[in-house]
């Protein structure tokens, strides 16, 4: 007869190396899962013995993987959707592999679609190894019955954003901590960056307003936003005199920003290092950007921004069914809708322009901003040294009881 929960619990405790099954289905997660797993490493050395399924980052901290992780990595519902035969086969051939490990604590980490089908294999057959979720879902933006789905086979969930807990809390989740945003980590790094290194190397004017455009992660964003955005700084330039234009750019998307780029009024500089990205985001008067996690990214950096949403396919039918006063994560974080956000038929060249011009001058709009920008930091604030750190004890806490 199996032990019921609480009891198997207390057989559980640990006496020898503490065994920890952790799973990340895409590299956000590994960058989380890495930082994690180095700082347990740090603290208990040798006596910590790691499984499961990660990437580089989490694989130089110790993992031994089930398979590597770039062979589930999946992006969108499109993906997964396409790929669900596999992915499924998968799940089995991870919560197997975790069963065998056995694990005094399972750590998922994002990637819901394939995380938490593990996580429920896990729980149903043994009911008293503690599932810790690093990274909540959307529960509060769209399909708010998961948080109570989640509650069936996750004991705690690790928060990136200060107002999940309380949303958990609301929707009958589990148990919900707030950790810390990554971007946490960085504010120091980004407000120690010489932004007037990269106005010098581009030959900027400092005389001259600084139009910083992001038109997204993804080729499909990119092809839809870059025409937009073009038109955009036509009609802004035509108010305001010309804009000295920067565009960070992630090599996946590259080919399609140049592609795009081929229509603009004129060629902006292009970066691509990190370094470079958060520098220009410090040196812009304004951004322009389309919603995701960059608007955290550019509150973070202090700069005023407009943001723009144009989705297609399959984000398309999903976006109205979001039940959020907004979907920029800045705004999200404030409680308050502090930066203009136009999406769908709301993201025309028109409304982007009207909001951004008065971002480029001296003006009640760009001050309010960046009043609403100096509250970010302090609302991120984690409850630890680092999210990593909080993360950790919790962890702990939870593998050790």
């Amino acid at each position: 007869m199996p032990q019921p929960p609480m009891a198997e619990a207390a057989a559980r405790r640990v006496t020898g190396a503490l065994r920890l099954f952790v799973v990340a289905g895409e590299h956000s997660g590994d960058r989380l899962g890495g930082k994690l797993l180095t700082l347990l490493r740090q603290r208990l050395g040798e006596q910590l013995t790691l499984a499961g399924v990660g990437g580089n980052d989490m694989v130089a901290a110790g993992l031994t993987n089930v398979f590597p992780m770039h062979e589930i990595a999946v992006m969108g519902v499109g993906d997964v959707l396409k790929r669900l035969p596999d992915l499924l086969r998968r799940i089995k051939v991870v919560a197997d592999a975790g069963l065998a490990f056995d694990p005094h604590a399972v750590v998922i980490i994002d990637a819901p679609d394939f995380t938490h089908r593990v996580a429920k294999r896990i729980r149903k057959a043994r009911p008293g190894i503690p599932i810790i979720d690093y990274v909540s879902p959307t529960v509060w933006a769209w399909r708010p019955g998961r948080a109570k789905v989640m509650a069936r086979s996750i004991d705690h969930v690790l928060a990136l954003l200060p107002f999940e807990p309380a949303a958990h809390a609301r929707l009958g989740g589990p148990p919900c901590t707030y950790v810390g945003h990554p971007i946490v980590e960085q504010l120091d790094w980004i407000k120690g960056l010489d932004a007037d290194a990269l106005a010098r190397r581009l030959g900027l004017d400092q005389a001259r307003p600084v139009l910083v455009v992001l038109p997204g992660s993804r080729r499909a964003e990119v092809n839809t936003h870059m025409p937009i955005f073009g038109d955009v700084i036509r009609i802004v330039e035509a108010q305001t005199g010309p804009l000295q234009l920067i565009v960070p750019v992630l090599e996946s998307v590259a080919d399609a920003v140049k592609a795009g780029l081929l229509a603009w009024p004129h060629a902006p500089h292009i970066v691509t290092d990190e370094a470079d990205k958060f520098a220009a985001f410090r040196l812009a008067t304004a951004s322009l950007a389309t919603s995701g996690t960059v608007t955290l990214e550019l509150a973070a950096a202090g700069s005023p921004m407009v943001v723009g949403y144009n989705a297609t396919g399959l984000t398309a039918y999903l976006l109205p069914l979001i039940n959020t006063p907004s979907i920029v994560l800045a705004n999200l974080v404030l409680g308050h809708n502090a930066f203009p956000e136009f999406l769908q038929s709301h993201c025309t060249v028109a409304n982007l322009a009207s909001a951004l011009v008065p971002l480029l001058g001296d003006t009640p709009a760009r001050a309010a901003q960046l009043t609403a920008l100096a509250e970010i930091p302090g609302r991120l604030a984690p409850p630890a040294t680092s999210p990593s750190a909080a993360a950790a004890d919790i962890i702990l806490a939870l593998a050790m009881s």
